[in-house]
């Protein structure tokens, strides 16, 4: 980056620092990541983090949220035509402006293909007016949009085109996903969202009106048992992607199988609890998870 002219270099230094300033189950500002990535993904996570805000924006009227998204999405095409990289030379007056230059660089100098970005704002839309999901096909659809582009992008960005590893990180990225939903389980229902599917409560007899009364009966930890048992299998397809990458971006990979799978398995443990309390990493896993990757197994083919 240092090799960069100076606008494009603080361009791209805006967009690491808002990505170190957040916490995402995926890690997107990662010492682990090989060092030539980690501008571009910072890129990429900037991009997706100022448009995740806009549609979490509750104080702002729906409609509001989605003209911003559009305007938010016109302004990534223009990027990708190369207009926000032309202007690179002339000082940026916002972070967004920043964002922009940074995004338009890394898509047009390594080939970044502009329908996962679209995706991504799809998904984002779609959470300003959807807050209930009838059936595993609707979930799955919303995670091919809102979670799966990160993990092509990632590949692409560390130079993989290959439809087998695409596969398996989509299989990953929707697995991380899900985990966030059941982490955030009591977070998204004092929130107004419910992402546990329609077709799971009917199986096994939850009803909404015991989350209302502060209930977490049997039948809703049937319900999360289900969807964590579904989650893993998931987690079994992904850890092809972990194996089929190398360098860096493997150890990252594997470590954040890892650290997904020990944040689902803390929310299996603590099902009864988890409308008041989300399950998460401390210090502590560290030393555990590293030693983990370090004996790594190559899954089965």
């Amino acid at each position: 980056m240092s090799s960069w002219p100076e606008p494009l270099a603080r361009a791209y230094a805006a967009c690491e620092a808002l990505a170190r300033s957040h916490y995402e189950n995926f890690p997107v500002a990662s010492r682990l990541l090989p060092p030539a990535m980690r501008p571009h993904v910072a890129a990429v996570y900037a991009f997706a983090r100022v448009a995740d805000d806009i549609a979490d924006e509750g104080a702002a009227p729906p409609a509001d949220r989605q003209a911003r998204l559009r305007a938010w999405q016109e302004r990534l095409h223009r990027a990708a035509a190369g207009a926000a990289t032309a202007a690179s030379d002339r000082p940026a007056v916002t972070r967004d402006d920043l964002i922009f230059v940074a995004l338009g660089h890394s898509i047009g100098t390594l080939d970044l293909p502009v329908p996962l970005f679209d995706d991504l704002l799809s998904a984002f839309g779609q959470d300003i007016m959807t807050a209930r999901y009838a059936s595993w096909t609707e979930v799955l659809d919303y995670c091919r949009r809102s979670a799966n582009p990160v993990g092509r992008l990632v590949l692409r960005i560390a130079g993989y085109r290959d439809a087998a590893l695409d596969r398996s990180s989509d299989a990953l990225c929707t697995a991380l996903q899900l985990t966030n939903f059941w982490q955030d389980f009591g977070r998204d229902w004092r929130a107004g969202r419910l992402y546990v599917p329609r077709e799971v409560q009917v199986a096994t007899g939850a009803v909404e009106a015991d989350l209302e009364c502060g209930r977490m009966t049997p039948a809703w930890i049937r319900a999360i048992e289900q969807c964590v048992a579904f989650t893993r299998s998931l987690f079994a397809g992904g850890r092809a992607v972990c194996d089929g990458v190398r360098g860096r971006l493997r150890i990252e990979l594997r470590v954040t199988w890892l650290g997904a799978s020990r944040i689902l398995d803390r929310v299996e443990r603590g099902v009864a609890d988890l409308r008041h309390r989300r399950p998460a990493l401390g210090a502590a896993d560290v030393a555990p998870i590293l030693w983990r990757a370090a004996r790594w197994t190559r899954a089965q083919s």
